[in-house]
């Protein structure tokens, strides 16, 4: 069974001035925060095994407290008749076992790599989903855009598999756009990653959003990188560097993608996912609860 890796140890400065005293991770998306719903992805997936990596200080606080039971406000909202309001927080703690690494604001390496290498010995040699916990997919289907990750990559038996949004040809500027190879057997792999090009001729683009599942060699090109021109030891680096020896699967996602790690995606995930609310017919609950959905096709 896979395990996951969660990265929530940004300065959000995005956000700021804001984000000095709330983690942007923690932030509501209607009546959950941010990283609730790539945790519940998790476990729509099968993980039961979650790290979460965090910053040192109050940021890092306020993940552990959420995802760390408290018996005591259990006990509490229990006799008070309040389980309801209680469940979406007990479901967590009850399904899963998490770890919290904190990254260091000092050290000598920072990047997206870092939580990959911190947790190293976590992911030992279980497969892995590598997780950005800032970007959220909705579905609305009660579908798991992981778990369908991983029945693709299953399927089409390569050795990781990578998530993709698609955007317009004309928005691939703004993103981190994943060049495409096909295999032998017809399978879109990936061959590189374009930071942001200048120029794009297609009509579409497969764009990166931090939804990975490798294997546990991956690890050692974390562990090998070199800083990139910006300084930042890059998780993208080390995951091109994986592919280039390994075919690692393009998936495209069925849910919609927001980039809550900045204040418009925050803004629109947060309308979509009233919006979505709205039309339900009893109060929606979704993100804490696991679903099945059929494997999908590579």
């Amino acid at each position: 069974m896979s395990r996951a890796v969660i990265a929530v140890a940004g300065m959000g400065t995005r956000f700021f001035p804001i984000a000095k005293s709330v983690n942007k991770c923690m932030l509501p998306v209607l009546d959950q925060p941010v990283l609730a719903y790539a945790v519940a992805d998790c476990l729509a997936a099968g993980v039961r095994e979650i790290a979460i990596v965090t910053s040192q200080g109050e940021g890092g606080r306020q993940v552990r407290h959420y995802f760390t039971e408290d018996h005591g406000m259990r006990d509490y909202f229990a006799a008070r008749g309040w389980q309801k309001k209680y469940e979406p927080i007990a479901h967590l703690h009850d399904q899963a076992d998490f770890h919290f690494i904190e990254q260091p604001r000092d050290g000598d390496r920072y990047g997206t790599a870092l939580p990959a290498i911190l947790a190293a010995d976590f992911i030992g040699d279980q497969d892995f989903f590598l997780i950005a916990g800032d970007d959220l997919l909705l579905r609305t289907d009660g579908g798991s855009d992981l778990a369908d990750l991983a029945a693709a990559r299953d399927a089409a038996g390569t050795a990781g598999a990578v998530a993709a949004a698609t955007v317009p040809g004309s928005d691939a500027h703004r993103y981190g756009i994943l060049k495409t190879r096909n295999t032998k057997d017809d399978q879109q792999v990936m061959d590189d990653l374009l930071e942001k090009p200048t120029t794009y001729d297609a009509p579409t683009a497969y764009i990166n959003i931090s939804r990975t599942l490798l294997p546990a060699e991956a690890t050692a090109y974390f562990e090998k990188l070199t800083p990139a021109a910006n300084g930042e030891y890059q998780a993208t680096d080390a995951i091109t560097g994986f592919a280039r020896d390994h075919n690692v699967l393009i998936h495209p996602v069925t849910g919609q993608y927001f980039d809550c790690g900045n204040p418009m995606g925050w803004l629109a995930a947060n309308n979509a996912v009233a919006l979505q609310a709205r039309t339900d017919s009893s109060p929606r609950r979704a993100p804490i609860r696991p679903s099945r959905s059929a494997p999908a096709q590579p």
